[in-house]
């Protein structure tokens, strides 16, 4: 597989063509970015692992059922993908308050759901991705009511997925944000990554943060937390 000449560069991956019109090769960097791009900096060693982690994630989606533009990892920070039109929705799925909707609405971090919540931002940066409801989205043809419909079935689905595994690591599944793409005969997959980056993960016992959020809320720790989830997700990958 031959890496050509890069498409895209974002906040936290850049993405190149390949020899093969339908592969793209997806390299992960280092760079970290909060607050809508405001605040910015530099968490080493994360890009390795958002990849490693995200590819053995994408990997048990699979067995799932749950189909992903995941091919296979070509080196730390390298992965090849399937090419896909990412839809322009940004997928957030919420078990404990936290975060945004913590402040949205006025209530305390830690509340337990008595189910998970599911939301939608029209994935914009010059709009800073508005939250949005699935008639928005139609009325955008940002989707059609049946891509809503199977995307949220597979982001509750991923959610399960998720759930099990974090807490056999002895981690609670807070909040994740997806994204989906259709690849070139109209498929819906998932697509970008799961990560610290993307999801908030606690400790089930001490409920210590090991996210992003240590980053976004000056907390310090950045990188021992990223590399804690990584240890035990290939702890428990061992067993």
């Amino acid at each position: 597989m031959q890496k050509l000449d890069q498409v895209y560069e974002g906040k936290a991956k850049k993405v190149f063509r390949t020899d093969d019109p339908e592969l793209f090769i997806v390299d992960y960097k280092d760079d970290a970015t909060a607050l809508d791009g405001l605040k910015k900096g530099t968490i080493a060693g994360k890009g390795a692992i958002n990849n490693q982690m995200t590819n053995r994630l994408m990997a048990r989606m699979e067995r799932a059922g749950i189909p992903t533009h995941f091919v296979r990892e070509l080196s730390p920070r390298e992965t090849l993908v399937k090419r896909v039109e990412i839809v322009p929705l940004e997928v957030i799925v919420r078990n404990i308050s936290a975060g945004h909707f913590a402040s949205r609405y006025g209530v305390e971090e830690g509340i337990v759901f008595d189910q998970p919540t599911i939301e939608f931002s029209y994935k914009n940066d010059d709009l800073h991705d508005p939250l949005l409801n699935s008639y928005h989205a139609i009325a955008l043809k940002l989707a059609t009511p049946a891509e809503i419909e199977l995307i949220k079935r597979y982001a509750f689905a991923v959610n399960d997925v998720l759930k099990a595994f974090w807490a056999a690591c002895g981690v609670t599944l807070v909040d994740f944000k997806l994204e989906f793409g259709k690849t070139a005969d109209g498929t819906i997959v998932l697509a970008d990554e799961i990560s610290p980056d993307t999801c908030r993960l606690w400790d089930s016992e001490t409920h210590e943060k090991l996210d992003k959020d240590r980053f976004r809320r000056d907390m310090g720790g950045v990188e021992d937390a990223y590399t804690e989830i990584m240890k035990r997700l290939l702890d428990h990958d061992a067993e």
